[in-house]
């Protein structure tokens, strides 16, 4: 299992670089459904089929979290001033905390560590 970032979802449905990488985690993949609403608004806002893409990704296998008050508390402990995680990078870092898994990111502000996979 592994908890997937929006920017990793994106980079799937848009080929973009490494988003090849994400097929083969997306029938263990996990996305919270803060991210799952992140993805969707992204989709629509430039002109996507959400129905379609949404099908695609569901048709992996890949399930949606809820977000839990534990997860959000973690992602306000996460805040750091300048660090570059909006509420969603945080609330994505929190799902994979809670979980106990790795996280799979196309997003450089994150880093890398033992749990956080950079796809590029």
């Amino acid at each position: 299992m592994m908890v997937l970032d929006s920017s990793a979802i994106l980079a799937f449905l848009k080929g973009e670089d490494g988003g090849d990488g994400v097929a083969p985690h997306l029938e263990n993949g996990v996305v919270s459904a803060a991210n799952w609403s992140e993805v969707a608004q992204k989709v629509m806002a430039h002109g996507g089929d959400w129905a379609s893409a949404r099908a695609v990704l569901v048709s992996f296998g890949l399930s949606i979290e809820p977000t839990t008050d534990a997860d959000a508390e973690r992602a306000a402990s996460l805040w750091e001033r300048g660090s570059g995680l909006s509420l969603g990078d945080r609330l994505c870092l929190a799902l994979a905390d809670r979980l106990a898994t790795e996280v799979l990111t196309a997003d450089r502000a994150w880093g890398e560590s033992d749990r956080i996979i950079q796809l590029r």
